[in-house]
């Protein structure tokens, strides 16, 4: 090992939000030094359910983005279903009379 290139590893005093203390051994400060924290595990919502990690993660994002990729779902693919083509739209709907009767009208011609 290299001499003189590693921190100084020292004991130090970690206070809690709740003004709890204890000692222990970092590189942090300097020997006897106080290090009052302003978030810990007793308060931040990550560890005490204030927060939902799941709606916020990444993997809930990216499975909200692609859920339906590639699976058609009878909400979506039902609209879609009903709406005409662009061919369809310009022509004129045949009524169920008309297209009943037509037919007929062949067969009479001949």
């Amino acid at each position: 090992m290299k001499q003189g290139i590693h921190p100084d590893y020292h004991k130090i005093t970690v206070v809690m939000t709740d003004g709890m203390k204890y000692d222990t051994h970092s590189t942090w400060g300097k020997e006897g030094d106080v290090l009052q924290l302003d978030v810990d595990p007793k308060t931040h919502p990550a560890w005490v359910g204030g927060i939902n990690l799941r709606k916020t993660g990444q993997m809930e994002k990216f499975q909200n983005k692609f859920k339906d990729f590639g699976v058609a779902s009878s909400k979506k693919s039902a609209p879609a279903a009903e709406a005409p083509n662009k061919k369809e739209a310009s022509a004129a709907p045949k009524k169920k009379e008309e297209v009943a009767a037509a037919p007929e009208k062949k067969e009479e011609e001949k």
